[in-house]
Formats: C-alpha cells, sequence, structure tokens
C-alpha cells in the first residue's frame, strides 16, 4: 500500500471503531459523506485491501492499444533499428503519420531488446593483467590507420609488431591499407631479424580470422593463420581492443610522436617514411621499452624446414579443367601440355600467389609451366587504332566495361600491398582488387 492508502486505512478503522464520525473522517481525508461511506462498506466486506486502488494493475486508460504498440515495433525493428528513440519518434511522425512520446517509445524498445539504456550499457571493466615474462614469448600486433603524414599525404596504416613483455616495437611498416600482402611482408621482415615468436596476439580482423559463422567451404583458416601454421607459430584474436592494450596504447603514442617526427624530417611520402622508421623505432625502445621478467628469449631460429617465401603468400586450391586450363581471380592460366600436365585433368593443384605479384602453380610440389589469357584485360584506345576493322567493336566492348564495371573476384586477396611491383607479373593487379 501507498503512503496515502495507509493513512486512508486508519482513518476508516477508527471510524468503524466509533472513534471518528464520517463526517470528520471526511474531513480528514478531504472526501464527501458518500465516499467515506463507500470507502466504509468496501473495508467490511473485503477489509484491508478494499482500500487499494482498483486501477492498480489494470491497464491506463491513456494506454496505446497493444495492436498499435506491435506495428510500430514492427516498423522499428524492420527500418530504425540503428535509430535512438528520439530519431525513431521523429521518422514515425514524419514518414508514417504515427504519432508517440519519446519516453514511450523508448520504453517500447527497451521492452522489445532493440535499445539498451545507459544505465544497462554501463562500461565493463577491464583489470590489468601482467606481462608476459619472457622476450619473445607474445607479440601483438596491429594497423593503425591515421593521417601519419598529415595533409601531405592522405590516410594509410601503420603496421606495428610489439614485444608484450618488453613494450619494445619489433617492427614497423606504412601501407596504403591493412592487408594479407602487408602481413606477409612485415611478417618476414620480422622472422628473418629475431626468429619464431612462441605466439602473435592480434584482433579479429578478417586477415586474421574467419569472422563468417559455421563457414561451409574452405579449411576455417585465414590465409595468414595457415602461413603461421606452416611456420609452427600459435595466433591468437582479442576479444576486445582493451586486451591488447600494450600495442593499442603504442599507437596513441606514435600517432602523437611518429606524426611529430615526420614533419620535422618533411617526410612526405610512404616509401621514404620506412625507410625512416628503423631509425625512429631503435630511438623508441631506448626510451620506452622495460626489462622483462625472465632474460630468457623464446625466439626460435628458423630452420631448413621454414620456407618462409612459400609460407607468407596466398594459397589456393583450382581443379585443372579438360582443356588443362586452371581459373584465379578471373585469369585463365593455360598449362603447356607435357607428360605431367596432360595427366591433371581434373585434378586440384595448387596456386601460389606471392607478395610480389609472381604467380606460380604446383601439383604435388612441382612448378606447371603456363601461359595467361586474362578476362578482365581492359581494352585500350592503341587496341582500337590498331584494330581499324574492328574498332567499332572494340570500342562498344570498352563502353560496356565501363559500364557494367568488371571486377576482380571478391574472394581474391586485396592487391594494394603489392600493386607497385607486380603490374607487369600479374595481370589482376594492374586493376584494384577487392578491398
Amino acid at each position: 500500500m501507498t503512503e496515502p492508502e495507509l493513512s486512508k486505512f486508519q482513518v476508516i478503522q477508527q471510524l468503524s471503531e466509533g472513534k471518528l464520525t464520517r463526517r470528520q473522517a471526511g474531513e480528514l481525508l478531504h472526501l464527501s459523506i458518500r465516499q467515506i461511506q463507500r470507502l466504509h462498506n468496501r473495508y467490511r466486506n473485503q477489509g484491508i485491501a478494499g482500500l487499494v486502488s482498483q486501477k492498480r494493475g489494470q491497464p491506463s486508460n491513456r494506454s496505446y492499444p497493444d495492436a498499435f504498440k506491435q506495428y510500430v515495433l514492427y516498423l522499428v525493428k524492420a527500418q530504425y533499428t540503428d535509430f535512438g528513440p528520439t530519431l525513431a519518434c521523429e521518422k514515425l511522425a514524419e514518414l508514417h503519420n504515427l504519432h508517440v512520446s519519446v519516453s514511450t517509445l523508448r520504453s517500447w524498445m527497451v521492452e522489445a531488446e532493440i535499445w539498451t539504456t545507459r544505465k544497462a550499457a554501463a562500461k565493463r571493466v577491464y583489470q590489468p593483467r601482467y606481462r608476459r615474462e619472457c622476450f619473445g614469448e607474445l607479440i601483438q600486433i596491429d594497423g593503425s590507420d591515421h593521417y601519419w603524414f598529415e595533409d601531405r599525404v592522405p590516410k594509410c596504416t601503420l603496421l606495428v609488431f610489439i614485444d608484450d613483455a618488453t613494450s619494445q616495437l619489433m617492427e614497423l611498416r606504412f601501407c596504403p591499407s591493412e592487408t594479407t600482402f602487408d602481413y606477409f611482408q612485415a611478417t618476414k621482415r620480422y622472422l628473418e631479424t629475431y626468429g619464431k615468436p612462441v605466439a602473435f596476439y592480434s584482433d579479429k580482423h578478417s586477415i586474421f580470422r574467419v569472422n563468417k559463422p559455421d563457414p561451409t567451404t574452405g579449411s576455417g583458416m585465414t590465409q595468414f593463420g595457415r602461413a603461421l601454421q606452416d611456420l609452427n607459430i600459435d595466433i591468437i584474436c582479442a576479444n576486445t581492443s582493451q586486451a591488447k592494450g600494450r600495442v593499442e596504447r603504442a599507437n596513441r603514442t606514435l600517432q602523437d610522436r611518429l606524426v611529430k617526427e615526420l614533419r620535422l624530417r618533411d617526410i612526405s611520402d610512404i616509401d621514404a617514411g620506412n625507410q625512416y622508421l628503423p631509425e625512429f623505432r631503435q630511438a623508441f625502445n631506448q626510451r620506452f621499452a622495460k626489462v622483462p621478467f625472465n632474460d630468457k628469449d623464446l625466439h626460435r631460429p628458423l630452420n631448413q624446414f621454414d620456407d618462409l617465401e612459400d609460407a607468407l603468400t596466398w594459397q589456393v586450391e583450382r581443379t585443372v579443367s579438360n582443356s588443362l586450363t586452371v581459373q584465379y581471380d578471373r585469369v585463365v592460366y593455360l598449362l603447356e601440355p607435357n607428360d605431367l600436365t596432360l595427366g591433371l585433368k581434373r585434378k586440384k593443384v595448387r596456386i601460389y600467389d606471392y607478395p610480389d605479384g609472381t604467380i606460380e602453380i604446383r601439383y604435388d610440389g612441382h612448378p606447371l609451366p603456363y601461359s595467361i589469357f586474362d578476362k578482365v584485360q581492359e581494352i585500350t584506345p592503341t587496341e582500337i587504332v590498331n584494330n581499324k576493322r574492328l574498332g567499332v567493336v572494340l570500342q562498344y566492348a570498352q563502353e560496356k566495361q565501363k559500364e557494367i564495371g568488371y571486377k576482380r573476384s571478391q574472394h581474391a586477396p586485396s592487391r594494394k600491398g603489392q600493386a607497385h611491383e607486380a603490374r607487369k607479373l600479374n595481370p589482376a593487379a594492374r586493376q584494384t582488387g577487392p578491398t
């Protein structure tokens, strides 16, 4: 019972005991004598429960019909699922002529689990963890997208490798964007310099982890993960950015200090920036590196079975057709007929797509000679001039290519990291692939 209902009970109880008259009870409760008599009758028939408001637990007379509420929630889920209550309320009134208050819509969205209140969305507490004990035990890797050269160069990415035990920068590399080929090249330099660490620690970027739930095709492993498995290096994917705080905090420091150092040295392109990075990394480590808890270095030296060239490359399997052709990234590779290739019809071969743009096709470890037929080759004005009889047809085909937008396969690697070196080696690198 509420406080007013308890006061009402005390007065009606005194009325029942004859201590008060109905007029006196009405004056105390500011009610008419007739209403006091009704309360008295309900008290005698139902007891104290008769003094509780009869509207309690009942729908409000001003509430919306349930059908209206369900229709509003249906529209919010279908069209405004990522809208806040205020904006969703405005759009419902503007586009659907449905008028409901913001507070009511907010309560409906919270009840339907479409919206989370600030209190419910309170930040999770992340407690610090100890560093790993040994140098080379865990290497955190990340790509930081930033205006590293300020307005002198478009935004680009800095790949950062940092040792968890010492906070020592192990490898830095500028690249146009975060791609598998760039990580291949950075990892190769790291392994050639220090050897193999126990594990790499990354986020859940698609370079490191297959994010599609329950994939029906493929090995369930990314190209970078497959390369590390071939080299007997573990990879751990953090669930949150706070979990790999070492490299995240290093990124913030680099975005301050490295940007200013590049400005002072008037470095305005990626190639010159990469040449300066070893000098900066040495000065940074002298200033910020820590002493590990254990002096043991857990890096393992490369052995005769560790082929970095083959491991750190994009590898896919393809089936040889009856005409001895293999298709990859909308390029047809024509295998030269010989004693080996003639027996490969309908068999699997492996394609090695190297970071420098080289393409190699192997069967059971043996390289296969081939020639190239590019299905997405662009028609140039020179070809139109040199083929006078076919000029009209070629010009029409060129216009259709521009109109339709012929692109490489969406399953092929992004080639931004190899575009400079690979234009003459790989036709697929001459056009920008999927990003």
